[in-house]
């Protein structure tokens, strides 16, 4: 289980990003974060691994507390969360084989991971998760010869190949087409399913987020102001969040899409 206790985070602007944000996530739950730009969710899934350090508050991950971590046990904590880039963040020149093995570079020694060579059973295991997302036969070729749903794809994998307790995902659909980005969060919450994986996804598409989560948490200005299943996303609660705005007509357009 992953719990947030009060995390809060100011930055040295004086701009508040967080405050007091206090969630459980029980392992296995796929969790939306939604609310308009600048709410903190990229924010708040940052400050759980510590890629961006909290002003104060606790992030405790199966009683580890991640927040009072140093380097070593971070280090050790984040191969137990597994982040997926909206940006991908593939090193372009390297194959899709490579790009998903170097999810695995926290647990190899440092000369492997410079000649990257990777236990046999990594590679197997590569492998079977290039199958599981559809890319088993773009093994060998680079990263940048990739559409954008199969560079979603490839850091899907590499994060998997963590084994990771939870999964953190950073607008995995900001880039990608409709129909794409459909089978993008249809394959996060496969995935997860398959797994017992927690995930806390940060997306804007409230339908998307309504389609493929069991649950569905609402920032504005680093405040939640809904948390809850996504059936109750009414038009009082999507105004309460985003302002004001006809979210009768825009949900009936949606049903009838």
């Amino acid at each position: 289980m992953l719990r947030l206790e009060k995390l809060s985070k100011t930055y040295a602007t004086g701009d508040r990003a967080l405050s007091e944000v206090t969630l459980d996530i029980p392992d296995g739950e796929v969790v939306a974060l939604i609310g308009p730009s600048g709410a903190g969710k990229s924010t708040l899934i940052r400050c759980i691994n510590r890629l961006v350090e909290p002003t104060s508050g606790r992030a405790i991950l199966d009683e580890t507390d991640i927040t009072a971590l140093r380097s070593g046990g971070l280090r050790q904590m984040r191969r137990r969360m597994g982040m997926i880039f909206q940006e991908y963040a593939l090193v372009e020149r390297l194959t899709v084989m490579e790009n998903v093995l170097s999810g695995r570079l926290g647990y190899v020694g440092f000369w492997r991971s410079y000649f990257r060579k990777f236990p046999q059973s990594n590679v197997d295991e590569a492998y079977t998760l290039l199958d599981r997302v559809g890319l088993i036969e773009m093994a060998d070729k680079r990263a940048d010869e990739l559409s954008g749903g199969q560079r979603q794809r490839v850091g899907i994998a590499r994060a998997l190949i963590q084994n990771p307790a939870l999964l953190l995902v950073d607008e995995p659909t900001a880039s990608l087409d409709p129909k794409t980005s459909r089978q993008i969060m249809r394959l996060i919450r496969e995935l997860c399913d398959e797994r017992g994986l927690a995930a806390i996804i940060n997306i804007h598409d409230v339908k998307l987020a309504q389609m493929f989560v069991q649950r569905v948490i609402g920032l504005t200005k680093g405040v939640v102001q809904f948390d809850g299943p996504p059936d109750s996303l009414t038009e009082d609660v999507l105004t309460r969040i985003y302002g004001e705005e006809d979210w009768k007509e825009t949900i009936a357009k949606e049903k009838a899409a």
